[in-house]
């Protein structure tokens, strides 16, 4: 039985959080958009970037095709040219809060969602992640709302899968994104492990203890290719897609929200962490001392040690869509939604 904290600790723990919070209040700038009303029934994306120009235009293409018309960024220090190309787009607010994301991620990550997409479906995005789901080509994502709002679900869970090319990271670290996002078609899903949904083995289970799981086959997954060649024990378990709802706490860790009532099936977020210079990125997120868990720190030095350094082995598989996804385990399907799916397309 965990042992309650003393309430000399929870005095401490609420005057540090409203410190916390008093920082952020501080910090916290609005630079573009004014009054953005999301209406209802459209998805808001909610997007934390800093010096994302490399990804803007591959970005805005992907999600505006899915039919997203909504963004709000909220920018942690960017000195490249993103806040500008941002405001030429339509329907972008852009809050700015430049503050360390090891202290404050979740006050960032949670006010773009509180400000902006009360009562509203959120989608959680970064810049280099691509959310994908069954239907996305067909019935789209209004069907996928309407599935999720017919069962009172509030959440949808999603697998990050890490996509690379064939080539050592080095020989392609000069595309460009959207060259990237046609040369990182490989995937290692064979060294990924599972844990039950409210497994106490999860550092954060107590921020998942009020979530509801549709289906027990829905498991978190840590690990994958980034496990296998640079040690990091990554989650690769998000919760990217939820409604903002009485009683939702959005966003209280960078991959979950509390609260919600997950659906039965997954979606799969295509991440292309290692598009572009990564050891350079890496070299400067180390630098800065941003990220309490040092995995930058802990690829940088693979990448200086191995110049040729590859993510290909005989355990890459070639995207090939959702279906491979399902029978390998990584993704949980619903007979309900394939057949509800198959309803709409009709």
């Amino acid at each position: 039985m965990t042992e309650r904290p003393s309430i000399l600790t929870r005095i401490r723990n609420r005057v540090s959080q409203a410190a916390r919070r008093r920082r952020f209040t501080r910090a916290l700038e609005h630079i573009h958009g004014a009054g953005l009303e999301v209406p209802k029934g459209e998805v808001l994306a909610i997007v934390l970037v800093r010096d994302g120009a490399y990804y803007l235009d591959a970005f805005f293409d992907y999600y505006r095709k899915m039919g997203i018309r909504y963004f709000a960024f909220i920018d942690n220090g960017s000195t490249d040219e993103t806040v500008e190309r941002i405001k030429q787009q339509e329907g972008c607010v852009i809050d700015r809060a430049v503050l360390p994301l090891a202290q404050y991620e979740d006050l960032i990550r949670g006010y773009p969602a509180q400000r902006y997409g009360v009562d509203r479906w959120c989608l959680y995005v970064d810049m280099d992640e691509q959310f994908d789901f069954e239907g996305r080509e067909t019935a789209g994502l209004p069907a996928l709302i309407r599935y999720l709002e017919q069962r009172g679900d509030t959440a949808l869970m999603a697998q990050m899968l890490e996509m690379f090319p064939r080539a050592p990271l080095a020989a392609v670290k000069n595309l460009t994104f959207p060259q990237a996002l046609i040369a990182f078609v490989q995937y290692d899903i064979s060294t990924v492990e599972s844990f039950d949904y409210h497994s106490d083995e999860i550092e954060f289970s107590a921020l998942l203890q009020d979530n509801v799981v549709s289906n027990d086959a829905l498991k978190f997954k840590f690990g994958g290719v980034r496990g296998k060649v640079f040690g990091e024990a990554c989650c690769l378990t998000k919760h990217p897609l939820i409604f903002n709802g009485a009683g939702v706490t959005p966003a209280p860790h960078p991959h979950v929200s509390q609260h919600v009532k997950v659906s039965d099936f997954s979606a799969v977020i295509r991440h292309y962490k290692f598009a572009g210079n990564v050891a350079a990125r890496d070299a400067a997120s180390a630098v800065s001392g941003d990220l309490a868990h040092g995995e930058d720190q802990a690829r940088l030095e693979v990448l200086e040690a191995q110049k040729n350094l590859t993510l290909h082995s005989e355990d890459a598989r070639v995207w090939a869509g959702i279906t491979p996804l399902y029978e390998a385990g990584f993704l949980v399907r619903s007979g309900s939604y394939s057949k509800f799916l198959a309803e709409q397309e009709a």
